[in-house]
C-alpha cells in the first residue's frame, strides 16, 4: 500500500490535504521529509549509500538516513520510524537534535518533481556500525567517514561522483552544525 503524505506549502505549514506519494512527486506538492545525520564521538558521520534500485540518485552516498514524513506523523516520530526500518537502530526522541529545516526543490528527468523540506537531526552514534541492519531496498551499503575526509570528498563532489552534487551546501551546513554540537558537549 502507498504512503500517504501530508502537503504543506512552500513555507511548511500545512494545508490540511495529503496524497499518495506517487500524487506528491508527479505533482510536484510540497512535503516534509526526515533527515538523520548521525556522528561519532571519533568525529566520524555515517553515511548511506542509496540503493541502485532508487528511482533517484541510485548508488550515491548521501544523509545517513532518510524518508518521507507520514500523513500525521510528527517529524520527530519519523526520524525514528526510517531509523528503525533503515537501519534497525532504535533511538529516543530525546537523542535527536533538530538542526534546522532546508529546502530542497528539485525535478529529474524520470518525471518526478520533488519539493521537500528536510526536517533535519543530528544523533549520536552510540552503537559500533557493523551492529546496523540496513534494509535491502533503500540502503546499498553503510560507512562511517572522518570529517576531514567529509570535507575532502564534499570540495571534489562535482568530478568525484560520491555525493549529490547538488547538495553539497545542505552537506556542509550540517558538518559545521555536527562540529559546533561536539563543542558544546
Amino acid at each position: 500500500m502507498e504512503e500517504y503524505i501530508d502537503i504543506v506549502t512552500k513555507e511548511g505549514i500545512p494545508t490540511g490535504k495529503s496524497a499518495p506519494k506517487s500524487v506528491i512527486h508527479s505533482k510536484g506538492h510540497f512535503h516534509n521529509t526526515a533527515h538523520i545525520w548521525f556522528f561519532t564521538l571519533e568525529e566520524q558521520i555515517l553515511l548511506q549509500q542509496r540503493a541502485a534500485s532508487k528511482a533517484i540518485c541510485p548508488l550515491l552516498w548521501d544523509v545517513s538516513v532518510a524518508g518521507h514524513i507520514d500523513a500525521g506523523e510528527t517529524n520527530r516520530e519519523a526520524a525514528i520510524r526510517e531509523t528503525r526500518e533503515e537501519i534497525g537502530l532504535g533511538i529516543n526522541p530525546e537523542d535527536l537534535h533538530q538542526i534546522g529545516t532546508f529546502e530542497c526543490f528539485q525535478s529529474y528527468d524520470n518525471g518526478i518533481i520533488d519539493n521537500e523540506l528536510h526536517n533535519t537531526f543530528i544523533c549520536e552514534l552510540k552503537v559500533d556500525i557493523k551492529d546496523l541492519i540496513p534494509q535491502e531496498d533503500e540502503v546499498e551499503d553503510l560507512k562511517l567517514v572522518s570529517f576531514e575526509e567529509f570535507e575532502q570528498l564534499l570540495a571534489n563532489s562535482d568530478e568525484n561522483g560520491h555525493f549529490v552534487a547538488t547538495n553539497t551546501a545542505y552537506y556542509k551546513t550540517v558538518l559545521k552544525s555536527i562540529q559546533l554540537f561536539m563543542k558544546k558537549e
